[in-house]
C-alpha cells in the first residue's frame, strides 16, 4: 500500500509508524558513518550534542518526560552498539601527552639530535671481560677471550711432538 492509496485517516499513525521503525535505523546508519570517517571522539561530541537536543526541546504531549527518557536511551544505546562495531575508527593516542618537553618537532633538528645520541654511544657495546671464579676443581675456558688463546698456544708449545 503506497502513500497515495492510503485511507487519509490513518496518515498521521502510519507516518508516527515510519518515523519509530526507520528513525533508529537511520541514526544508526548514520553514526556507523560517523565513525568509521571521524573517529569516536567525533561520535562522543554527536552524543553530547544530541541529549542536550532532547533535554531542551520543548515537547507538547503527556508523556513528554517519558519520550525523552526513551530518547536518551535511544541515543545511548545506538552510539554504545556503533562503538562497539569493528568498522568503527578508533581514535589514536594523544602524541602530544607523550611528547618529551623541549622535543623539536623540526625534521632537521630531530636528525642532529639522532646523529648525535648515535655517535655518543659508539661502540654500541663493550667487549666481553675477562671474569674469575672462585669456584674450586681448576680454571674454565672462556672461549674467545685472548688469554684463553694464550693458554691454549702456551699448552701446545709445552707438548711434546710426536
Amino acid at each position: 500500500m503506497s502513500l497515495h492509496t492510503l485511507h487519509p485517516e490513518r496518515v498521521d499513525e502510519t507516518r508516527m509508524q515510519a518515523y519509530s521503525t526507520f528513525g533508529p535505523l537511520l541514526v544508526h546508519a548514520l553514526a556507523q558513518k560517523l565513525a568509521r570517517c571521524q573517529g569516536i571522539r567525533e561520535l562522543d561530541k554527536l552524543e553530547q550534542s544530541l541529549l542536550r537536543l532532547i533535554e531542551e526541546t520543548d515537547v507538547a504531549a503527556p508523556e513528554a518526560e517519558a519520550m525523552k527518557e526513551f530518547a536518551v536511551e535511544l541515543v545511548v544505546s545506538t552510539l554504545r552498539n556503533v562503538r562497539e562495531h569493528p568498522d568503527a575508527k578508533h581514535d589514536l593516542e594523544e602524541i602530544d601527552e607523550r611528547r618529551t618537553e623541549g622535543r623539536s618537532e623540526n625534521p632537521d633538528t630531530l636528525e642532529e639530535q639522532l646523529q648525535s645520541g648515535l655517535e655518543d654511544s659508539f661502540p654500541a657495546s663493550d667487549p666481553p671481560a675477562v671474569v674469575s671464579t672462585a669456584i674450586t676443581g681448576g680454571a674454565k675456558d672462556i672461549v674467545g677471550t685472548d688469554e684463553v688463546l694464550r693458554r691454549k698456544k702456551e699448552a701446545r708449545r709445552r707438548q711434546p711432538a710426536t
